[in-house]
Formats: C-alpha cells, structure tokens, sequence
C-alpha cells in the first residue's frame, strides 16, 4: 500500500484543542441555563457541530433552534481558537517532513472555517496543505464520509491511495466509509486507545511516528 496523500483531522490532531472544547460548550450551554461540566465529552468527540448540538440539547431539553446554537458554538469556539489552543508538539515538522517525502496534504475537520482557518495561519501551517475543507462546508458531517470524499476529489487522489489521521471514532467511521486507510492517535487524556484497536488500521501514540509508518508502506 502506498499512500499518495495523507488528510488530517485538526481538533485532537494536529491541534491541542480536546481539553478547551469542554470549557467551549460549557460557556455555550450556560447562555441557554445548562450546567455542563464534560461530562459528555466522548459522545461529542470529533462529530459535526450538528450532531454535537442536536444531542446537547436533546440531554439538557433545551429548544433554542439548533442553527442559532452552531452559530453561537462557531464564534466561541473562534475565540477559543485565536487565543488558547495551540499545536501538537512536532505537528510542523511532521507536516514539513511528510512535504518532502512529496505526498499530498490536506485538512478535514468538523470545525468551522472562521475557527480553524484563522488557527492555521496563526500557527504558521496553512501553506503545507494542498486542501483545506471545514465543517461547514459540508452538508452532512463526521461520521458520515462525505467530508473525507470531497477531501479525496479535491486533491485528485483516489480513496484507497489516502491515509487519514483521526483522534476519535466518529472520525475513523468516516474514514473507513471514505474507503481510505486510518492511523488512529486517540487522547489519552480523554479516551481507552483500547477501544481503538479494532476501528483504526494503525494506532500511534503521537504525530512524530507518521513517516516512519508512510516510509514503511512504500516497501510494502
């Protein structure tokens, strides 16, 4: 198998984001008189903003419209984004590494294009990827696949030439049903890499073991 593209995930990934959206959806859910404390952290781990506010508000009874609510979650999260999250320890250098290697780049993530985007340049990483989708520029979200496809058609690369990288298991569905191969980096802090071992084609422990892993498949 040799992989001609690798697509990333960003929120867990290359983004140490997973500890902020706790303190993201607890402002967002106390404007609407919900107490929230992470408590479902991993039910809303890597899914579309949609299926994260359809079951925030089916948990807490809430009946604000679920447009209003995405929208409120976006520009929280793009303060969040601009002032506390910051990258992975050698997230650039695999990025600069995997350049060199020449494979093509791109991002696929659940958030919103004013959060996300405005991090990247902030960051200095923009310029490694060939393509860039958000969340909000597709319909139907993680775990669904199409995020990953639209991904696969953009760069010119057919799905079974792509590694993804994902941090959680709605995002490795996608993934799998993309038809694409997946490496799994799940956070420990939040998750049982356990559960991973049987979703994942490979499970990593961080960033730094990715070109190693592309090396390996060309002598496949």
């Amino acid at each position: 198998m040799r992989f001609r593209a690798v697509i990333f995930d960003l929120d867990g990934v290359l983004a140490d984001s997973e500890p902020w959206w706790n303190q993201i959806d607890a402002q967002l859910l106390k404007e609407y008189g919900a107490d929230y404390h992470g408590q479902y952290h991993r039910e809303v781990l890597g899914v579309s903003y949609t299926i994260a506010i359809e079951f925030y508000k089916k948990a807490f009874n809430i009946s604000a419209s679920t447009e209003e609510m995405m929208k409120r979650r976006g520009a929280i999260a793009t303060e969040f984004f601009a002032k506390s999250v910051g990258l992975f320890p050698n997230a650039k250098s695999v990025l600069e590494e995997l350049r060199e290697m020449k494979l093509r780049l791109a991002l696929a993530t659940s958030s919103v294009s004013a959060s996300a985007r405005p991090f990247l340049d902030r960051n200095q990483i923009t310029e490694f990827f060939d393509v860039i989708i958000t969340g909000d520029e597709i319909s139907l979200g993680k775990p669904a696949p199409d995020i990953y496809l639209s991904t696969a058609e953009k760069l010119a690369v057919a799905p079974r030439d792509c590694l993804v990288i994902e941090d959680s298991l709605s995002g490795i569905a996608a993934a799998k049903a993309a038809k694409m191969r997946v490496v799994a980096i799940p956070d420990r802090r939040f998750v049982d890499p356990r559960e991973y071992e049987e979703e994942a084609d490979y499970l990593l422990n961080d960033l730094s073991e990715i070109p190693a892993l592309v090396r390996s498949s060309r002598s496949e």
